[in-house]
C-alpha cells in the first residue's frame, strides 16, 4: 500500500494555482490508519505540513485506501462521502475544490 506521505506528494505534484488564485484555505487529511496532513491554499501557492492544523477550514476524514483512490481519480469523492468511506467536517463546498486544485 502506498504511504500517505507520497499519496501528498503526489498531489503536491498535480497543483493548480490557477484554480487557487483568489482562495485561502486550510484542508486538514485526517487520515484514520496513516498520519494525518494539512495544505494550506493562499494566494495561488499552496504549502503542505505534517500534522494537525490549528484552525482548517474543512477536515476530511478517511482511511489511505479511500485518500489514494482519490488522488488517483479511482475514485469519486462524492461517491466516498455518500458511501461513508469519507467525512467531512467544516466547510463542505470547500472540500469539493479538492479535484480542482489538485486534478489528475
Amino acid at each position: 500500500m502506498t504511504s500517505v506521505s507520497e499519496i501528498i506528494n503526489t498531489l503536491n505534484s498535480r497543483f493548480d494555482s490557477d484554480a487557487a488564485d483568489d482562495l485561502n484555505a486550510v484542508f486538514q487529511f485526517s487520515i484514520e490508519d496513516g498520519d494525518d496532513y494539512y495544505i494550506t491554499v493562499k494566494d495561488g501557492a499552496c504549502e503542505f505540513g505534517e500534522g494537525e492544523h490549528d484552525d482548517a477550514d474543512v477536515t476530511l476524514i478517511m482511511n489511505t485506501e479511500t485518500l489514494a483512490g482519490i488522488a488517483t481519480g479511482e475514485t469519486d469523492g462524492m461517491q466516498a462521502f455518500m458511501s461513508g468511506q469519507l467525512r467531512v467536517e467544516g466547510d463542505m463546498m470547500l472540500a469539493t475544490k479538492i479535484g480542482e486544485l489538485f486534478p489528475n
